[in-house]
């Protein structure tokens, strides 16, 4: 079974609604008995980054979390989950989790991201919402069956930055090349929404499914 980690941040919903269809057991709960006994736990998120650590810090989630990556079960984090894996977030200047060092970092209005009809640079614009594609970095469970180009939905003004390079495990560029997946096996930490990607994304929920269930 896979717990999505209930913490009244956003798109619990959306991802259980994939794990469905996708015929996967999965409920979504804040009981830490249920999280802790699963075979895998996502932890999804939208929202902005100190409301969800003021969540997670009240009901001690924060040292759930890290209880699961200290027992080695698997994690996936999704959007704002995926940022606040790291130690500090650009937006309110958060503190977050820690359990990965890094940060997460703004999108520059002021970058730019293609050409006009005139030839003309465009400024990119935030926040980065829409389809963009994958360049795969390096081998990994998570992306069986996935390959470079393969299209993923995003909405995010703020993108990871790992400070260990080798986590990085497939890019997207907007602007400038920013991680679209990172970490390692067991631990993945996703930017994009795989619940809203199509058959890509539902590949990849698969894909950390199939991984629960053969560890």
């Amino acid at each position: 079974m896979i717990a999505i980690l209930d913490y009244k941040a956003g798109n619990q919903t959306s991802v259980l609604r994939a794990l469905n269809f996708l015929g996967i057991d999965a409920c979504i709960t804040d009981d830490n008995s249920t999280i802790l006994n699963a075979d895998g736990v996502i932890f999804p998120g939208v929202g902005a980054a100190k409301q969800a650590m003021d969540r997670l810090l009240e009901k001690k989630q924060d040292l759930l979390l890290k209880e699961l990556v200290e027992k080695k079960k698997p994690l996936l984090g999704i959007c704002l989950g995926c940022q606040i894996l790291l130690e500090k977030s650009a937006e309110n200047n958060t503190k977050t989790l820690g359990i990965i060092k890094g940060s997460c970092d703004k999108f520059d209005d002021s970058w730019t991201d293609g050409i006009d009809e005139n030839n003309i640079p465009q400024k990119i614009r935030i926040p980065h919402m829409g389809w963009n594609t994958l360049t795969i970095k390096k081998e990994s469970p998570i992306l069986k069956h996935i390959k470079t180009g393969d299209s993923i939905y995003y909405v995010h003004s703020f993108y990871p930055t790992p400070e260990d390079k080798n986590l990085i495990i497939a890019t997207s560029t907007y602007g400038k090349e920013f991680p679209a997946i990172y970490g390692y096996d067991g631990l993945w930490a996703i930017q994009f929404h795989p619940e809203k990607s199509g058959e890509i994304g539902l590949q990849i929920l698969k894909n950390f499914n199939d991984y629960c269930n053969n560890k």
